[in-house]
């Protein structure tokens, strides 16, 4: 007999790896918009059959009509009324599944599945809406222009821009898109908490991600400690980074260059003490041209 949906996820006994897979439906359903077997599959190593079945069990024993399935996405989606069981429906969740693809446990950390004794320590949220990353992430997926309506800094008044989607990132604090922009003829990131209500998907483009000079350099940060400090205090920095020869090499996209920077504060360091400042970038020269003020 099929149980009412609702109910709170730990009022059933569940398997550790069936909670991971129920977990898993709803996230990828809510935030990608697209559930396929293959999501399960790949993640659980399980056969197809076996995911179906998953899939089944979650909608007939936990959450009826949750999902719908959608012909010409050759999936699932989630329904209007779509109510999480098994998670929160926060971004959280999806961003620490894209940060764990190799270990779920890890994935799921904050879901209550975590070990007693342990806390992480978390940014704030920063506002992120299903309705505005399904048709990024769809844009992305298939190669499609989008509209959107976008704020800045620069621009606070809501203006309409067309953009073409590559990739979803996010940053450490914040989530963009990595898109080229038709107003400026140029690869930009777009904040997606910028973006107004839901962007509305038009025509295929001809900008990818494999025209995106800075998406496809690759630069290494090399991250040292700040020159400043005495002998000893800088063999204490260079153990907390787990530095190798006083050097802790940091490969990226030269694209994402300049978060990294910001994140370790390595963009004003000349305004700080070292106690404070720590560690420096020692091939600035080398990187700086792919750094944006």
């Amino acid at each position: 007999m099929a149980r009412t949906a609702g109910k709170n996820a730990a009022d059933w006994p569940l398997r550790w790896d069936l909670l991971l897979r129920y977990r898993l439906i709803e996230v990828i359903a809510l935030w990608e918009g697209r559930l396929t077997t293959n999501h399960l599959v790949r993640a659980f190593g399980i056969g197809r059959q076996q995911a179906s079945k998953d899939i089944n069990l979650y909608l007939n024993e936990y959450a009826p009509g949750n999902l719908e399935y959608d012909l010409s996405l050759k999936g699932y989606k989630p329904a209007t009324g779509f109510k999480p069981v098994f998670t929160r429906g926060q971004a959280d969740e999806y961003l620490q599944m894209m940060h764990a693809r190799e270990d779920l446990s890890c994935a799921f950390e904050a879901l209550d599945v975590r070990e007693l004794n342990t806390e992480v320590l978390r940014p704030p949220s920063r506002d992120l809406r299903p309705a505005v990353l399904r048709p990024i992430l769809q844009a992305c997926r298939e190669g499609l222009r989008v509209e959107i309506e976008y704020t800045s800094l620069n621009n606070p008044e809501p203006e309409y821009r067309m953009i073409q989607p590559h990739t979803v990132v996010h940053n450490g604090m914040r989530w963009h898109v990595r898109a080229w922009c038709e107003k400026n003829s140029d690869y930009r990131d777009f904040v997606l908490s910028r973006i107004m209500d839901k962007p509305e998907i038009t025509l295929p483009g001809e900008q990818d991600a494999d025209q995106d000079k800075a998406w496809q350099k690759s630069l290494t940060l090399k991250v040292v400690p700040d020159p400043r400090l005495s002998d000893a205090q800088q063999k204490v920095i260079a153990r907390d980074y787990g530095m190798t020869r006083g050097a802790l090499s940091i490969p990226c996209r030269a694209a994402m260059a300049n978060y990294i920077v910001q994140l370790l504060r390595l963009d004003d360091q000349d305004h700080r003490g070292p106690e404070a400042q720590q560690v420096v970038l020692g091939n600035f020269d080398v990187v700086k041209k792919w750094l944006w003020k």
